[in-house]
Protein backbone atom coordinates (compact mmCIF):
# COMPACT_ATOMS: atom_id res chain seq x y z
CA UNK A 1 0.00 0.00 0.00
CA UNK A 2 1.38 3.62 -0.83
CA UNK A 3 2.34 5.68 2.20
CA UNK A 4 -0.57 7.96 3.50
CA UNK A 5 -0.42 11.90 2.44
CA UNK A 6 -1.27 15.17 4.44
CA UNK A 7 -4.97 14.58 3.69
CA UNK A 8 -5.55 11.25 3.32
CA UNK A 9 -8.08 10.35 6.76
CA UNK A 10 -7.24 9.32 10.11
CA UNK A 11 -8.64 7.54 12.58
CA UNK A 12 -8.04 7.80 16.52
CA UNK A 13 -10.59 4.94 18.04
CA UNK A 14 -14.08 6.62 17.34
CA UNK A 15 -12.48 9.50 15.98
CA UNK A 16 -12.42 10.12 12.00
CA UNK A 17 -10.36 13.05 11.10
CA UNK A 18 -10.69 14.12 7.49
CA UNK A 19 -6.92 14.32 7.44
CA UNK A 20 -3.70 14.67 8.75
CA UNK A 21 -3.21 18.72 9.22
CA UNK A 22 -4.25 20.15 11.99
CA UNK A 23 -4.09 23.49 14.18
CA UNK A 24 -1.44 23.57 17.19
CA UNK A 25 -2.56 24.67 20.64
CA UNK A 26 -1.29 28.64 20.52
CA UNK A 27 -2.26 30.55 23.76
CA UNK A 28 -3.83 33.85 23.30
CA UNK A 29 -3.34 35.29 26.37
CA UNK A 30 -7.44 37.21 25.74
CA UNK A 31 -9.89 36.23 28.58
CA UNK A 32 -10.81 39.42 30.26
CA UNK A 33 -10.88 38.12 33.94
CA UNK A 34 -13.47 41.02 34.61
CA UNK A 35 -16.12 39.05 32.16
CA UNK A 36 -14.82 35.90 34.36
CA UNK A 37 -11.63 34.37 35.21
CA UNK A 38 -10.88 31.28 32.52
CA UNK A 39 -13.93 32.35 30.37
CA UNK A 40 -13.74 32.24 26.54
CA UNK A 41 -15.18 35.03 24.66
CA UNK A 42 -15.95 36.32 21.04
CA UNK A 43 -12.05 36.36 20.56
CA UNK A 44 -11.92 32.62 20.83
CA UNK A 45 -14.90 31.94 18.79
CA UNK A 46 -13.41 33.81 15.85
CA UNK A 47 -9.74 32.54 16.29
CA UNK A 48 -10.56 29.22 16.59
CA UNK A 49 -13.71 29.58 13.90
CA UNK A 50 -11.67 30.99 11.17
CA UNK A 51 -9.54 27.47 10.97
CA UNK A 52 -12.75 25.73 10.97
CA UNK A 53 -13.77 27.54 7.71
CA UNK A 54 -10.20 27.21 6.70
CA UNK A 55 -10.78 23.09 6.36
CA UNK A 56 -8.03 22.12 9.18
CA UNK A 57 -9.14 19.06 10.39
CA UNK A 58 -8.82 18.80 13.50
CA UNK A 59 -8.38 22.07 15.72
CA UNK A 60 -6.82 22.21 19.70
CA UNK A 61 -7.20 24.97 22.00
CA UNK A 62 -4.71 26.93 23.74
CA UNK A 63 -3.30 25.70 27.07
CA UNK A 64 -6.66 25.41 29.12
CA UNK A 65 -6.23 25.72 33.33
CA UNK A 66 -7.45 22.70 35.30
CA UNK A 67 -7.61 25.13 38.30
CA UNK A 68 -7.08 28.91 38.80
CA UNK A 69 -3.91 28.67 40.21
CA UNK A 70 -2.81 26.44 36.76
CA UNK A 71 -2.96 29.53 34.53
CA UNK A 72 -0.08 30.90 32.87
CA UNK A 73 -1.57 34.05 32.70
CA UNK A 74 -4.49 35.97 33.99
CA UNK A 75 -5.88 36.18 30.57
CA UNK A 76 -5.56 32.22 30.37
CA UNK A 77 -8.55 30.16 29.41
CA UNK A 78 -10.10 27.67 32.32
CA UNK A 79 -12.05 24.37 32.48
CA UNK A 80 -12.61 24.00 36.05
CA UNK A 81 -16.59 26.00 36.05
CA UNK A 82 -19.37 25.41 34.67
CA UNK A 83 -19.46 28.69 33.29
CA UNK A 84 -16.23 28.49 31.57
CA UNK A 85 -17.48 24.67 29.67
CA UNK A 86 -20.53 26.65 28.67
CA UNK A 87 -18.13 29.26 26.93
CA UNK A 88 -16.27 26.73 25.00
CA UNK A 89 -19.75 24.63 24.63
CA UNK A 90 -20.49 27.58 21.86
CA UNK A 91 -17.12 27.52 20.58
CA UNK A 92 -17.35 24.03 19.73
CA UNK A 93 -20.89 23.90 18.10
CA UNK A 94 -19.32 26.57 15.66
CA UNK A 95 -16.83 25.11 14.91
CA UNK A 96 -18.73 21.68 13.76
CA UNK A 97 -21.38 23.86 12.26
CA UNK A 98 -18.65 25.85 10.03
CA UNK A 99 -16.02 23.42 9.08
CA UNK A 100 -15.04 22.94 5.85
CA UNK A 101 -14.25 19.27 5.96
CA UNK A 102 -16.25 18.28 8.84
CA UNK A 103 -13.65 19.66 11.13
CA UNK A 104 -13.12 18.46 15.10
CA UNK A 105 -12.16 20.13 18.12
CA UNK A 106 -10.06 19.15 21.06
CA UNK A 107 -8.92 21.03 24.05
CA UNK A 108 -5.35 20.91 25.67
CA UNK A 109 -5.82 20.41 29.23
CA UNK A 110 -2.75 22.03 31.22
CA UNK A 111 -1.05 23.52 34.56
CA UNK A 112 1.61 25.81 34.06
CA UNK A 113 2.96 24.65 37.72
CA UNK A 114 5.78 27.56 38.34
CA UNK A 115 5.44 29.44 35.07
CA UNK A 116 2.09 30.47 36.50
CA UNK A 117 0.74 34.06 37.13
CA UNK A 118 3.08 35.46 34.63
CA UNK A 119 2.77 38.44 32.03
CA UNK A 120 1.78 37.38 28.63
CA UNK A 121 4.35 38.42 25.89
CA UNK A 122 2.48 40.85 24.65
CA UNK A 123 1.86 43.09 28.01
CA UNK A 124 5.16 45.56 28.66
CA UNK A 125 5.88 44.12 31.56
CA UNK A 126 7.96 40.88 32.41
CA UNK A 127 7.76 37.89 34.61
CA UNK A 128 5.73 37.24 37.47
CA UNK A 129 1.68 39.22 37.97
CA UNK A 130 2.47 40.00 41.55
CA UNK A 131 -0.98 39.85 43.99
CA UNK A 132 -1.44 43.31 43.38
CA UNK A 133 -2.27 42.98 39.70
CA UNK A 134 -4.17 39.91 40.53
CA UNK A 135 -1.32 37.39 40.38
CA UNK A 136 -1.62 34.16 42.87
CA UNK A 137 0.96 32.19 44.28
CA UNK A 138 2.28 29.35 41.74
CA UNK A 139 2.96 25.54 42.96
CA UNK A 140 5.71 23.37 41.36
CA UNK A 141 7.56 20.07 42.14
CA UNK A 142 9.84 22.23 44.25
CA UNK A 143 11.12 26.16 45.52
CA UNK A 144 12.86 26.75 43.07
CA UNK A 145 11.61 29.39 40.51
CA UNK A 146 12.30 29.29 36.84
CA UNK A 147 14.67 31.97 35.61
CA UNK A 148 13.20 35.71 36.02
CA UNK A 149 9.99 34.36 38.04
CA UNK A 150 8.71 34.20 41.38
CA UNK A 151 9.55 30.98 43.68
CA UNK A 152 6.70 28.91 43.63
CA UNK A 153 5.48 26.63 46.58
CA UNK A 154 6.11 22.99 46.47
CA UNK A 155 2.84 20.68 46.21
CA UNK A 156 2.26 18.29 48.81
CA UNK A 157 1.37 15.22 48.50
CA UNK A 158 -2.10 16.48 49.30
CA UNK A 159 -1.63 18.85 46.57
CA UNK A 160 -0.42 16.34 43.85
CA UNK A 161 -3.41 14.33 44.40
CA UNK A 162 -5.11 17.83 43.86
CA UNK A 163 -4.12 18.33 40.72
CA UNK A 164 -4.43 14.58 39.49
CA UNK A 165 -8.30 15.10 40.49
CA UNK A 166 -8.75 18.70 38.66
CA UNK A 167 -7.62 16.99 35.17
CA UNK A 168 -10.24 14.14 35.96
CA UNK A 169 -13.16 16.52 36.65
CA UNK A 170 -11.49 19.36 33.69
CA UNK A 171 -11.43 16.78 31.12
CA UNK A 172 -15.67 15.67 32.29
CA UNK A 173 -16.25 19.05 31.66
CA UNK A 174 -14.86 18.84 28.15
CA UNK A 175 -16.84 16.02 26.96
CA UNK A 176 -19.89 17.61 28.53
CA UNK A 177 -18.92 20.95 26.23
CA UNK A 178 -19.02 18.56 23.34
CA UNK A 179 -15.46 18.48 22.84
CA UNK A 180 -14.20 15.60 20.05
CA UNK A 181 -10.95 14.95 22.12
CA UNK A 182 -8.86 16.20 24.50
CA UNK A 183 -4.77 16.57 24.60
CA UNK A 184 -2.81 16.48 28.16
CA UNK A 185 0.24 19.25 28.31
CA UNK A 186 3.35 17.84 29.46
CA UNK A 187 5.57 20.11 27.45
CA UNK A 188 7.07 23.54 27.46
CA UNK A 189 8.23 23.56 30.94
CA UNK A 190 4.73 23.25 32.59
CA UNK A 191 3.77 21.36 35.29
CA UNK A 192 3.92 17.71 34.18
CA UNK A 193 6.77 18.61 32.53
CA UNK A 194 8.66 19.79 35.37
CA UNK A 195 8.19 16.19 37.50
CA UNK A 196 9.55 14.67 34.01
CA UNK A 197 12.40 16.78 33.95
CA UNK A 198 15.70 15.96 36.52
CA UNK A 199 16.32 19.50 35.80
CA UNK A 200 13.77 20.42 37.52
CA UNK A 201 12.39 17.89 39.64
CA UNK A 202 14.92 16.86 42.06
CA UNK A 203 12.32 15.69 44.90
CA UNK A 204 13.44 12.14 46.59
CA UNK A 205 9.85 11.20 47.54
CA UNK A 206 7.33 9.28 45.60
CA UNK A 207 7.22 11.64 43.05
CA UNK A 208 11.03 12.58 42.38
CA UNK A 209 13.98 11.22 41.87
CA UNK A 210 14.09 7.34 39.71
CA UNK A 211 12.56 7.96 35.77
CA UNK A 212 9.71 6.26 37.57
CA UNK A 213 8.67 8.52 40.00
CA UNK A 214 8.93 11.97 37.88
CA UNK A 215 6.31 10.21 35.35
CA UNK A 216 4.31 9.17 38.19
CA UNK A 217 2.31 12.15 37.72
CA UNK A 218 2.13 12.22 34.00
CA UNK A 219 0.72 8.70 33.90
CA UNK A 220 -1.28 9.17 36.91
CA UNK A 221 -2.81 12.10 35.09
CA UNK A 222 -3.42 10.14 32.07
CA UNK A 223 -5.26 7.14 34.19
CA UNK A 224 -7.53 9.71 35.65
CA UNK A 225 -8.49 11.29 32.49
CA UNK A 226 -8.74 8.38 30.64
CA UNK A 227 -11.52 7.21 33.43
CA UNK A 228 -13.52 9.63 32.80
CA UNK A 229 -13.90 10.16 28.64
CA UNK A 230 -15.83 7.93 26.29
CA UNK A 231 -13.50 4.41 25.40
CA UNK A 232 -14.13 5.89 21.65
CA UNK A 233 -12.60 9.15 22.63
CA UNK A 234 -8.85 9.18 21.54
CA UNK A 235 -6.42 10.94 24.10
CA UNK A 236 -3.24 13.30 22.69
CA UNK A 237 -0.10 13.85 25.34
CA UNK A 238 2.13 16.70 24.23
CA UNK A 239 5.46 15.99 25.40
CA UNK A 240 8.89 18.16 25.12
CA UNK A 241 11.16 15.40 23.28
CA UNK A 242 14.42 16.62 24.90
CA UNK A 243 15.63 19.95 27.48
CA UNK A 244 18.19 21.03 24.86
CA UNK A 245 20.32 20.81 27.83
CA UNK A 246 23.30 18.33 29.66
CA UNK A 247 21.20 16.27 32.27
CA UNK A 248 18.04 17.00 30.68
CA UNK A 249 15.25 14.46 29.08
CA UNK A 250 15.99 13.07 25.65
CA UNK A 251 13.82 11.52 23.08
CA UNK A 252 14.86 7.87 24.50
CA UNK A 253 13.07 9.18 27.50
CA UNK A 254 10.20 10.82 26.35
CA UNK A 255 10.10 6.87 23.66
CA UNK A 256 9.56 5.45 27.36
CA UNK A 257 7.01 7.82 28.57
CA UNK A 258 5.40 7.49 25.50
CA UNK A 259 4.93 3.61 25.71
CA UNK A 260 3.84 3.85 29.19
CA UNK A 261 1.23 6.31 28.28
CA UNK A 262 -0.35 4.13 25.18
CA UNK A 263 -0.54 1.19 27.79
CA UNK A 264 -2.43 4.11 29.80
CA UNK A 265 -4.83 5.00 27.43
CA UNK A 266 -2.43 7.69 25.23
CA UNK A 267 -3.24 7.46 21.70
CA UNK A 268 -0.94 9.86 19.82
CA UNK A 269 2.00 11.77 21.40
CA UNK A 270 2.23 15.35 19.99
CA UNK A 271 6.00 15.90 20.02
CA UNK A 272 7.48 19.24 20.50
CA UNK A 273 10.30 20.27 22.71
CA UNK A 274 12.41 22.47 25.62
CA UNK A 275 11.10 24.78 27.89
CA UNK A 276 12.04 23.17 31.30
CA UNK A 277 14.76 25.38 31.98
CA UNK A 278 15.53 28.95 30.68
CA UNK A 279 19.11 29.22 28.44
CA UNK A 280 18.88 26.15 26.27
CA UNK A 281 20.38 26.67 23.24
CA UNK A 282 17.22 25.13 20.50
CA UNK A 283 18.54 25.03 16.95
CA UNK A 284 15.59 26.57 15.03
CA UNK A 285 15.27 25.59 11.91
CA UNK A 286 11.91 24.57 9.62
CA UNK A 287 11.05 21.17 10.73
CA UNK A 288 13.92 21.03 13.19
CA UNK A 289 11.64 18.78 15.70
CA UNK A 290 10.48 16.43 13.01
CA UNK A 291 13.22 13.91 13.70
CA UNK A 292 12.10 13.82 17.71
CA UNK A 293 8.59 12.84 16.37
CA UNK A 294 10.45 10.61 14.13
CA UNK A 295 12.21 8.67 16.62
CA UNK A 296 9.49 8.85 19.37
CA UNK A 297 7.32 7.14 16.45
CA UNK A 298 10.20 4.29 15.77
CA UNK A 299 11.22 3.72 19.17
CA UNK A 300 7.71 3.58 20.85
CA UNK A 301 5.32 2.55 18.07
CA UNK A 302 3.00 5.14 19.26
CA UNK A 303 1.45 7.55 16.34
CA UNK A 304 2.82 10.89 16.55
CA UNK A 305 2.33 14.19 15.64
CA UNK A 306 5.08 16.60 14.43
CA UNK A 307 4.78 20.33 14.98
CA UNK A 308 7.53 23.53 14.86
CA UNK A 309 8.12 25.83 11.87
CA UNK A 310 6.39 23.89 9.20
CA UNK A 311 4.76 26.47 6.88
CA UNK A 312 5.05 24.89 3.43
CA UNK A 313 2.46 22.27 2.66
CA UNK A 314 5.17 20.07 0.48
CA UNK A 315 7.36 20.14 3.51
CA UNK A 316 3.91 18.64 5.55
CA UNK A 317 3.22 16.44 3.16
CA UNK A 318 6.76 14.66 2.64
CA UNK A 319 6.60 14.43 6.74
CA UNK A 320 3.41 12.37 6.24
CA UNK A 321 4.56 10.43 3.09
CA UNK A 322 8.22 9.61 4.84
CA UNK A 323 6.62 7.91 7.96
CA UNK A 324 8.36 10.89 10.08
CA UNK A 325 4.44 11.59 11.50
CA UNK A 326 0.53 10.87 11.56
CA UNK A 327 -0.12 14.44 11.90
CA UNK A 328 1.31 17.65 10.99
CA UNK A 329 0.36 20.57 13.39
CA UNK A 330 0.43 24.04 11.77
CA UNK A 331 0.70 27.08 14.23
CA UNK A 332 2.31 30.45 13.42
CA UNK A 333 1.75 29.29 9.98
CA UNK A 334 -2.08 29.06 10.42
CA UNK A 335 -1.63 32.75 12.19
CA UNK A 336 -0.87 33.63 8.78
CA UNK A 337 -3.21 32.13 6.89
CA UNK A 338 -6.17 30.94 8.63
CA UNK A 339 -6.90 29.05 5.30
CA UNK A 340 -3.76 27.44 5.28
CA UNK A 341 -5.52 23.95 4.30
CA UNK A 342 -7.31 24.77 1.81
CA UNK A 343 -4.20 26.18 -0.15
CA UNK A 344 -2.46 23.13 0.27
CA UNK A 345 -5.14 21.26 -1.06
CA UNK A 346 -4.67 23.69 -4.28
CA UNK A 347 -0.39 23.23 -4.18
CA UNK A 348 -0.30 19.44 -3.49
CA UNK A 349 -2.95 19.05 -6.48
CA UNK A 350 -5.76 17.85 -3.75
CA UNK A 351 -9.34 18.34 -3.76
CA UNK A 352 -10.28 19.89 -0.36
CA UNK A 353 -14.11 21.15 0.56
CA UNK A 354 -14.55 24.43 0.41
CA UNK A 355 -17.02 26.82 2.32
CA UNK A 356 -19.41 27.28 -0.60
CA UNK A 357 -18.78 31.15 0.12
CA UNK A 358 -15.49 30.76 -0.96
CA UNK A 359 -14.99 28.48 -3.48
CA UNK A 360 -15.15 30.78 -5.89
CA UNK A 361 -11.22 31.12 -4.64
CA UNK A 362 -10.54 27.66 -5.42
CA UNK A 363 -8.58 28.36 -8.57
CA UNK A 364 -5.03 27.21 -8.76
CA UNK A 365 -3.92 29.77 -10.98
CA UNK A 366 -4.44 32.39 -8.43
CA UNK A 367 -1.83 30.49 -5.80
Amino acid sequence: MAAPGLFDPLALRGLQLAHRGWVAPMCQYSVDPAAGAGVPNDWHLMHLGQFAAGGAALILTEATAVNAEGRISPGDTGLWTDAQAEAWSRIARFVHEHGAVGTKIGVQLAHAGRKASTYPPFAAERGSVGPEAGGWQAVAPTPEPFAGYAAPAALDEAGILAVIQDFRTAAERAVQAGFDTMEIHAAHGYLLHQFLSPLVNTRQDGWGGTAANRSRLLLEVVAAVRSVIPDAMPLLLRVSATDWMPGGLEPADLAEVARKARDAGVDLVDVSSGGAVAGARIPLSPGYQVPLAAEIRRESGVPVGAVGLISRPVHAQRIIAEGSADAVLIARAALRDPHWWLRAGVELGVKVPWPPQYERAAVAEDF
